[in-house]
């Protein structure tokens, strides 16, 4: 591949960053979609404020898609567009309609979970693989969402001894 051969990455090493992209996309799809869901949906306690952070988080998402996707490109691969090869994929599964505001608060902290968990097994294959920019691209990742689980912990929190 004369791009990577230019980008001094070793192909062996790319194919296995981007296969893990390639779950990731899966999972910011599928995760975008179930925070629609809970903008739509969620009713009760904290409405105005939740409605408002889901469409945050929404946007931030597809903001971190599109990322994905580009990151993919540069790496001389095509990423995946369907979604049900996204719903096969994910390690996040598609959520039923969510009404209740303390579900989809512990839905969205697991879903963290394995965002954090895959973006920081990125970091380590593309470490491997002086894959600076894919490193770089993960980091930023993790400051915002490690900042946006101490929120969403705190709001969960059912009393303030927790």
């Amino acid at each position: 591949m004369k791009r990577l051969e230019v980008l001094g990455l070793n192909e062996k090493k790319v194919e296995n960053i981007v296969n893990e992209l390639s779950v990731l996309l899966a999972d910011f799809q599928v995760f975008y979609s179930n925070l629609r869901n809970f903008h739509w949906n969620v009713k009760g306690h904290g409405f105005f404020v939740l409605h408002s952070k889901y469409e945050e988080l929404y946007n931030d998402a597809a903001e971190k898609v599109d990322e994905v996707a580009e990151r993919i490109l540069q790496l001389g691969c095509t990423p995946e567009s369907r979604f049900s090869v996204y719903l096969q994929t994910s390690e996040i599964k598609e959520a039923d309609v969510v009404s209740c505001s303390k579900e989809a608060l512990d839905l969205l902290l697991d879903y963290y979970k394995t965002l954090i968990a895959r973006e920081r097994r990125i970091i380590d294959l593309a470490t491997e693989a002086h894959d600076d920019t894919t490193v770089s691209l993960m980091n930023d990742f993790l400051v915002g969402q490690e900042k946006t689980v101490w929120m969403l912990v705190a709001v969960s929190s059912q009393n303030c001894a927790e």
